[in-house]
């Protein structure tokens, strides 16, 4: 996946813990991890630090078919996600390896390599040797539907991104995104195929040392969901002295045409950019961009598809909409759309199931001159800040407490719908506790009867309107 000899003599990573290592060194680490690795399954219990990159890079280098994980995570979601997918090895944190049942073969910085072993092992464990990385799709929620990339799907974006954003090895990129979170991955994919630096922290948008280190580091761009951007707007982000800093990309939800226009304002007169992108996991994950020289124009648009890639509108019937202005469900063709789903072990011995074509779920239209427009959602999920989020599997959370709820969101903003009094602090202290999420994406509302339809099936269209 990358060619780390190519440049062996630059610097691969920078950590906000003043570590430094080179490309040439990052490849000996890379073979001293796979030294460990006889076959299978492996866990990657993700953190933005040393440890857990070297790991991830080791995987992707070597072939071994991983899934990244928050490291942050519930233990009982981790657990639930290792008793139906038995990886065969856990790279973790060293600080819980006394939460796992396994035995530690290999340790490098502070994260360690756990060998399972299990009482009554799958009979079958084989994998399909296309399979390089699964991710999680449905947020937070402990969902064990996984997304299985192959090398193909993520070589291909990663040069796509490269390629539409300029990438080469002077930039030095800075991890405002967790690595476990597609957006994130790809941030790292993308330069490290380029000989670029990535600037490593744990630190958030918000902590004072995020930006000392992005100062001292001389960060050239930064990642973010609307959410990141939201909150920079409110750090006075306008009025910090980043001369280094060109680029600043978006994705992982709607931003609002207005900041949107605000962030394209700045960067022009600033000598900077501000690219808007759209994409999902299941396209590794990019899948548009809007170029910095049509953002004010079309400040409300996701823009064209990738290099390589191709969007189009389909009707109800599948049918290819040709005329500009028209909803329609928006679907992708292009090398990096996944193989398709696992829920089970046995899922991963699957070959390719969408043969390069995603229908993404998303009501879209294009104008005149071809710039798309996510104008709605077909399914129930939403993005809390850039991570997507199955509204029934929240509600399937909150149905341990009370059986009389419903779920209806917006992007940021999950609402719960209860018919009793009294249960708003402890639903949230609940999903805070089951999602990691800040209590500020959930509110409860309390309505006199869930809406159902004559089927006997909650009303959701009708849940959405009630949504303040």
């Amino acid at each position: 996946m990358f060619d780390l000899l190519k440049f062996k003599d630059r610097t691969a990573v920078i950590t906000d813990r003043n570590e430094v290592i080179t490309y040439g060194q990052l490849a000996e680490e890379v073979e001293n991890f796979a030294a460990h690795y006889y076959g299978g399954f492996v866990f990657t219990l993700c953190e933005n630090v040393l440890g857990s990159f070297v790991g991830y890079v080791a995987c992707m280098n070597k072939h071994i078919p991983q899934v990244l994980l928050d490291g942050s995570k519930d233990l009982e979601l981790v657990l639930r996600l290792i008793g139906i997918y038995q990886p065969e090895y856990i790279w973790m944190p060293t600080s819980r390896v006394d939460e796992i049942s396994g035995e530690t073969i290999y340790q490098y910085q502070d994260y360690s390599l756990q060998k399972m072993n299990y009482a009554e092992p799958i009979a079958d464990k084989s994998i399909n040797p296309e399979l390089l990385l699964c991710l999680t799709t449905s947020g937070s929620t402990g969902s064990p539907k996984l997304v299985r990339l192959s090398e193909k799907n993520l070589q291909s974006n990663a040069e796509s991104i490269a390629e539409y954003l300029n990438i080469d090895e002077n930039e030095r990129p800075v991890t405002s995104l967790p690595m476990y979170y597609s957006y994130g991955m790809s941030v790292i994919n993308s330069h490290l195929i380029k000989g670029a630096t990535i600037l490593l922290t744990d630190k958030a948008v918000m902590q004072r040392e995020f930006w000392s280190f992005i100062k001292e580091q001389k960060a050239t761009s930064i990642s973010g969901v609307p959410y990141t951007y939201e909150m920079l707007k409110r750090l006075r982000f306008f009025r910090m002295e980043l001369p280094e800093l060109k680029t600043m990309c978006q994705a992982g939800g709607k931003l609002n045409a207005a900041y949107v226009k605000e962030y394209v304002d700045f960067a022009e007169a600033n000598g900077k950019q501000f690219i808007v992108m759209y994409g999902q996991t299941e396209a590794a994950p990019r899948m548009s961009y809007l170029p910095s020289d049509k953002a004010v124009e079309k400040n409300a648009s996701i823009g064209i598809a990738i290099p390589g890639g191709e969007l189009c509108v389909m009707d109800a019937d599948g049918t290819k909409i040709t005329e500009p202005e028209v909803d329609g469900e928006l679907v992708y063709k292009g090398e990096n759309v996944c193989l398709g789903y696992a829920e089970t072990r046995a899922d991963l011995m699957k070959g390719d199931e969408n043969h390069g074509e995603l229908h993404t779920g998303d009501i879209a239209k294009f104008d005149a001159d071809g710039f798309f427009y996510i104008t709605g959602r077909m399914k129930r999920f939403v993005k809390i800040w850039g991570n997507r989020t199955n509204l029934d599997a929240t509600e399937q959370l909150v149905k341990a407490i009370t059986p009389n709820c419903a779920c209806g969101g917006v992007d940021d903003l999950i609402t719960v719908f209860v018919t009793e009094d009294g249960l708003e602090e402890k639903i949230k202290a609940l999903l805070v506790d089951k999602t990691g999420f800040n209590p500020r994406a959930f509110q409860v509302k309390k309505i006199d009867a869930i809406p159902v339809k004559t089927s006997g099936k909650i009303d959701y269209p009708e849940l959405q309107k009630m949504l303040s």
